[in-house]
């Protein structure tokens, strides 16, 4: 080799991870942050029996009914709409979002209607380890988690 030789394949190598640095920023992208998870000094959660139903179960409840304001822009004109979290609970190192399942509006247990309720709760949380369906009447919890698989090509 000749003197200079090292420099230059010392800068072809830096060259070459500078453009694998750049090139590869693009195709990496951070996941959104989640919401953080409300601290409340009074926990309300709308049903007793749900209450006493999770703490049975070995859940904690940690935060109680939250609102979470959205905004809608509609073709300009912005709105304000709302998603209610009944509880925020934990059961061991894991977190679930808690929804209480309601009289007048029933979930029909089928993979769409499902999605089309509560995978918002998911995405909202994903760092949660799912979302908990209670019925207080039927003392049942459901457990729903959601696996979102991306399609390449």
């Amino acid at each position: 080799m000749r003197p200079g030789d090292t420099f230059v394949v010392l800068l072809l190598i830096g060259v070459a991870i500078w453009w694998f640095y750049i090139r590869g920023r693009h195709w990496y992208h951070k996941p959104r942050p989640s919401l953080a998870i409300p601290q409340q000094d009074d926990i309300y959660v709308p049903s007793e029996d749900a209450v006493r139903l999770l703490n049975e179960r070995g859940y904690e409840i940690v935060a109680g009914k939250t609102r979470l304001p959205v905004y809608v822009t509609l073709d300009g004109e912005e709105t304000e709409s709302r998603l209610f979290v009944d509880a925020y609970v934990m059961k061991g190192d894991e977190l679930y979002i808690v929804k209480l399942a309601r009289e007048r509006q029933p979930l029909e247990m089928t993979a769409s209607a499902i999605r089309d309720r509560l995978l918002v709760y998911s995405l909202l949380y994903p760092e949660a380890a799912g979302v908990l369906y209670v019925d207080p009447e039927t003392r049942s919890i459901r457990t729903i988690t959601f696996d979102i698989e991306r399609e390449t090509g």
